[in-house]
């Protein structure tokens, strides 16, 4: 029997071959519409904050424009000049990609802030993030008296879509994207595979059927799917 699946982001080649050898029939699609916003990126801040892979999409891409309109100096060059602190282990590796340092990386930003609070108070900090970024570290930053700038430099928003079929799991990669697909459905008797931890908080708006990923990456989410339904 075939299990209907629904993931709320589309996967990649390598992603989508982690359910190949399964009984599972998977749809696909965005949730959210990413939009990578123009900012001048605030170049006196040595130490950066990058939340998201998004964050440091647009970071390079706002650099290489400004470094394109003679604002600044080659962009490489500066980029390799700062220091990251980061959530998430593919953002840490498409920071070094590019040639960006990173001396701290967490899964998720509540544990990046203790770090930040406990190992580098002494900097200052430019913030990255997205329009619905969590509070966690701009929090813990002001209350320890920390100095840091935000930047807004990417927009998440929703990309609703309605679905008449009854599927078994539905794949979850963030809070955001639950309100999205719940603007057109209900998750009903569905089982919802979460992320991580924030992500199921705003699952249980909606059900009690909820399955965690061990670590906050698709992959792990495809894992733990698999895991899943191979224990019934």
């Amino acid at each position: 029997m075939s299990i209907r699946l629904l993931s709320t982001k589309i996967l990649s080649p390598s992603q989508s071959a982690l359910l190949s050898k399964g009984p599972f029939n998977i749809e696909a699609y965005d949730s959210l519409k990413i939009e990578l916003l123009y900012q001048e990126i605030d170049t006196s801040y040595r130490h950066v904050i990058f939340t998201s892979q998004n964050t440091v999409k647009s970071y390079l891409k706002n650099l290489e424009e400004a470094a394109n309109l003679n604002h600044i100096k080659n962009s490489k060059d500066l980029s390799s000049q700062i220091t990251a602190y980061c959530v998430g282990e593919k953002t840490k590796a498409l920071l070094e990609e590019n040639g960006i340092k990173v001396v701290a990386v967490t899964h998720y930003g509540a544990d990046l802030a203790k770090i930040l609070v406990s190992e580098y108070s002494q900097h200052s900090f430019l913030f990255l993030c997205g329009n619905k970024r969590r509070f966690e570290i701009p929090t813990s930053l002001k209350e320890n008296n920390i100095h840091f700038k935000e930047q807004v430099v990417y927009k998440n928003s929703p990309n609703p879509k309605g679905f008449s079929t009854a599927f078994d799991g539905i794949l979850f990669f963030s809070p955001t994207g639950i309100e999205s697909y719940q603007m057109k459905n209900t998750l009903s008797d569905s089982i919802a595979f979460c992320i991580g931890t924030t992500t199921a908080e705003e699952a249980k708006k909606y059900t009690s059927n909820i399955v965690v990923a061990k670590k906050p990456t698709v992959e792990s989410v495809l894992e733990k799917v698999v895991e899943h339904y191979k224990s019934k």
